[in-house]
């Protein structure tokens, strides 16, 4: 199955299962500073994960970055997200290998660490794009800052792919989302495995998952 749709399947699953359907499943709609969503799904020996977070969290704005040091905030980030294996920490007798790693952003028009295949269609896409005239630059900005106007502020979506030769050896799962990004305060779970269907929440203090 392709990553992305196998991926996109996560909040599905959550909002699909009995437990997620009552009150008990918390899912933010509103943009919350200092509020992270992390959807994480079991499929047999695969563990998929979604993390949504603000922008301001991970580099303190929400804007198009605006000079050269916003765009390597952006960069900084970026590559700290793609160590899978430092935001979220398995125990090493699951025997876990990340299979894949998506990571995009709407600060920026385009989305810079998604699967290779998909840099490829976006360039050609964004190519044609530029055959235009300047007419159509005028609409995607005033398409940006509708955007903005509407409540559409920047953040980050990371997207996860585990596959666990041992993964009934999870028992828990410790983030250092805290440590790597702290304007965060809180990290609302849905988790959805064999065994367990609940939501929890994460602090600083508390920044561990039981399975």
């Amino acid at each position: 199955m392709h990553h992305s749709f196998k991926l996109s399947l996560i909040s599905c699953l959550i909002l699909s299962a009995p437990v997620m359907a009552e009150e008990s499943f918390r899912q933010h709609d509103a943009h919350l500073h200092g509020h992270v969503e992390l959807n994480i799904a079991q499929d047999g020996n695969e563990l998929l994960v979604e993390i949504t977070a603000p922008g301001s969290d991970i580099v303190g704005f929400e804007h198009a970055p605006e000079n050269e040091a916003q765009h390597q905030q952006i960069e900084n980030a970026e590559a700290q997200l793609a160590k899978a294996t430092e935001v979220l920490m398995l125990p090493a007798s699951a025997q876990c290998q990340v299979e894949h790693v998506s990571i995009k952003n709407t600060l920026e028009s385009h989305d810079s660490h998604d699967e290779h295949a998909h840099d490829e269609d976006d360039h050609d896409h964004d190519h044609d794009k530029h055959d235009h005239d300047k007419h159509d630059h005028d609409d995607h900005k005033s398409h940006s800052d509708e955007s903005d106007k509407k409540g559409g502020h920047g953040e980050f979506a990371v997207e996860y792919h585990f596959e666990c030769a041992q993964i009934s050896k999870i028992t828990e799962i410790k983030t250092q989302w805290f440590e790597l990004f702290p304007n965060t305060e809180e990290i609302t779970v849905n988790l959805l495995t064999d065994t367990a269907q609940t939501t929890m929440d994460l602090t600083s203090k508390q920044p561990v998952i039981k399975l």
